[in-house]
């Protein structure tokens, strides 16, 4: 601002009060106000008074510093350019009288320029940068007063204000007052969730929202540096929570051969040992480690590049959990652990392959997650994959798992079967690499399974009410580290991704799709020869549960009949059996069902036990005498004697016009009396015909009602040969 001629401005003023008495004294010439007020910014030619004169009095302007702003046209005082406040803001100017060519009076007129706000704040820089580490104390100033104030030619009374461009920018920086621009910390800053923050300073001459108010701006750029802050991180590792601050590796593992030195680095599950500073941009080295697990000094452990080696071979079947740590190289604070799980083997002759080198398979578009691919060369049948290994007689590992390396559209279960790992949405052809692994000796094999996906046909899935869990396995959708690869570059790898090596359990239900031709298409045409029709009839794994119960149920019934036929045929040999071994007498055990007691009761008990001791021989029955590889049979002559029997019974009954008291028990009688005419059988009598003095020399055995094969016969007529001997010796 310039104010040079402030001083002489100050003496006119002074002087006013003379030169108004001395206008008044004289009346040759006159202005109408002396002192005035003009607001700056005027235009040329602005009107500043008048002059009143004589008829023979001329006016002139003196000379003087200020009067080149004025100018007389006729009887008015002009000003001839515009007043600028803050250059000139009193101006002074002397009018002489003339008359006669003699100066008979003058005339002073003092005019102030009044200041109008025609001037914003002005910073001296508008756009400020300041580099700010991540562990920057809280309220610390970040830009100083001096280098964020803001001039202002009208000299006003600035006002400041801070505002954020990047969201939460004002959380973290906040200026000092309304008055005091300097910026300080307001919030401990966080380089993995801001990198770099942007705000707006604002000057206001006025308040905010007034129309006479003048504003600038600055922009202020916050460019936060990373600093060392977290240690390394082995690498695959996890994230325990979302701000990223913690990431925890969940190990290695590796196989030996017991008795035997490897060569060379080891070979470890799921990439080699790696650690890199979480600091990335710092990027400090590494120095890695074993504090603990290493049995007698068998491995070692390379401290730049984490390799580990045998120092001599393993005799122990042990398994050695190593515990190493890595550390920043320029900073012993920070530091990390994990565990590499090494199991001592025997060593395996024969790695795991594939016999088939390329699967294809085929699935619709739009079906459920986890639905089966199905075999292209047979529709109808679940692709499945198999890798055979060498080192078990029937080729089938059961340690083997499989897993998809380089795709999430698929997963793969520990049977090999392809599934869908998300709902495919267009038809496409796709290609993955599918991978077996055997978990105990790690080794693996690879081969190449192509997938058609076929338009979606309208398919209708039958609804059910149960679903059937299937083990997602170890599909994977993103390639684990390669054990012989270099070390990862810098940066977090997730465990979620890359380091499933063991299967997984889903509950979500498996769809299995098959293909029947005529099936009705969506258009309710029979669908026949296409690859569209492969999919239009769907069989879930709950329609595979219902048949399956369906199928147990027979099952059930099945069993039940053969029980029953069972009990049937070979009730009596049980019962005999079961008498044999509790002590009591078969033949006496033995109920007769079939028939009932005479009223006229003719045998006694001494006549059952001649019976008996005629029947047995050494304590065990005659019918128990047979081999005891075959199943016992009745007598033929008891199916004989139940016939005669019953036929005995019913012509009784109607005799006795069919009393009430058929249910009476009746026994059957064979007499100990060879007949002449008929050698090698004995005779059937029943009571009616016997005579009382013959009672002695008859005993009564139990009937049976069992039918029997004609392939006994032989079987039963050795038996009653054994009863014929028996007899002759009793007689």
């Amino acid at each position: 601002m310039a104010v040079s001629n402030q001083f002489p401005a100050v003496a006119l003023l002074l002087l006013l009060p003379l030169t108004q008495v001395l206008a008044q004294s004289t009346t040759e010439c006159s202005v109408g106000n002396k002192n005035l007020k003009i607001h700056e910014n005027n235009l040329p030619g602005a009107f500043v008074t008048r002059i009143t004169m004589q008829p023979d009095v001329t006016v002139t302007i003196e000379n003087s510093a200020d009067s080149r702003w004025f100018t007389i046209n006729d009887t008015e005082l002009l000003l001839t350019d515009s007043l600028d406040y803050e250059t000139e803001n009193v101006l002074l100017v002397t009018l002489l009288c003339w008359k006669g060519g003699v100066e008979v009076n003058s005339v002073t007129v003092v005019v102030q320029v009044e200041n109008l706000n025609d001037n914003s704040p002005v910073f001296k820089e508008t756009n400020i940068t300041a580099k700010v580490p991540e562990d920057t104390k809280v309220n610390t100033i970040i830009i100083p007063e001096k280098s964020a104030t803001a001039s202002d030619l009208d000299l006003d009374n600035v006002q400041y204000e801070l505002t954020a461009i990047t969201p939460e920018a004002t959380d973290y920086f906040n200026i000092q007052g309304i008055n005091n621009p300097s910026i300080y910390l307001h919030k401990t800053l966080d380089y993995e969730k801001y990198k770099f923050m942007q705000l707006i300073l604002y000057a206001r001459d006025r308040a905010p929202g007034n129309p006479d108010g003048n504003t600038a701006t600055a922009t202020i750029n916050i460019d936060i540096q990373q600093a060392d802050t977290k240690p390394p991180w082995f690498q695959p590792c996890t994230f325990l929570n979302a701000d990223k601050k913690v990431c925890i590796s969940s190990g290695y593992i590796g196989r030996v051969n017991i008795s035997e030195k490897t060569t060379g680095p080891l070979i470890l599950k799921p990439g080699p040992l790696y650690a890199f500073d979480s600091d990335y941009t710092l990027n400090e080295k590494i120095v890695y480690s074993i504090v603990d697990g290493n049995k007698d000094d068998v491995f070692l452990l390379n401290s730049d590049t984490g390799n580990i080696t045998m120092n001599k071979a393993a005799n122990t079947t042990d398994t050695f959990i190593l515990h190493v740590m890595a550390t920043q190289a320029n900073n012993a604070l920070r530091y990390s652990f994990t565990t590499v799980e090494i199991k001592v083997i025997a060593k395996s002759s024969h790695a795991p392959y594939f016999e088939n080198s390329r699967y294809t398979g085929t699935v619709s578009a739009g079906l459920a997650t986890l639905s089966l691919v199905m075999d292209s060369k047979a529709p109808s049948i679940p692709l499945k994959i198999f890798a055979v290994d060498d080192d078990f007689p029937n080729k089938l590992n059961p340690q083997i798992t499989y897993n998809i390396q380089n795709s999430s559209d698929f997963t793969v279960t520990r049977d090999g079967l392809v599934l869908t790992n998300i709902v495919l949405q267009s038809a496409a052809t796709i290609t993955v690499l599918a991978t077996a692994t055997d978990e105990e000796s790690l080794q693996e094999a690879n081969t190449v399974i192509t997938v058609e996906v076929t338009p979606s046909t309208g398919t209708t899935t039958l609804p059910t009410s149960t679903t059937t869990s299937a083990a997602a396995g170890t599909g994977t959708t993103t390639p684990k580290p390669s054990s012989s690869s270099s070390a990862s570059p810098p940066g977090v790898t997730n465990t979620a991704s890359t380091a499933n090596s063991g299967p997984t359990k889903s509950t979500s239900s498996v769809n299995m799709t098959t293909n029947n031709a005529g099936t009705s298409g969506p258009t309710g045409k029979p669908v026949t020869g296409t690859k569209d029709a492969r999919a239009n009839l769907q069989y879930t794994a709950q329609d595979m549960a219902a048949l399956g119960a369906t199928l147990a149920v027979f099952l059930v019934i099945a069993f039940l009949l053969l029980g029953l036929i069972v009990c049937k045929h070979y009730a009596n040999t049980i019962r005999r059996l079961v008498g044999k071994e509790s002590g009591k007498d078969p033949i006496e055990d033995l109920s007769n069902q079939g028939y009932q007691d005479d009223e006229n009761h003719v045998w006694s008990t001494k006549d059952n036990e001649s019976l008996r001791s005629d029947t047995l021989e050494n304590g065990t029955p005659v019918m128990q005498q047979q081999s005891d590889g075959f199943p016992l049979l009745e007598p033929t002559v008891e199916n004989s004697i139940a016939t005669v029997s019953t036929a005995t019974k019913g012509g009784e009954e109607d005799k006795e016009g069919k009393d009430t008291d058929s249910n009476k028990e009746v026994k059957s009688i064979l007499t100990k009396d060879r007949k002449t005419v008929d050698d090698g059988y004995k005779a059937v009598w029943f009571k009616d015909d016997i005579d009382p003095d013959t009672k002695d020399d008859v005993g009564v055995i139990e009937d049976q009602v069992e039918e029997e094969d004609d392939s006994d016969g032989d079987r039963d007529r050795n038996e009653e040969d054994k009863d014929d001997e028996q007899g002759s010796q009793a007689r």
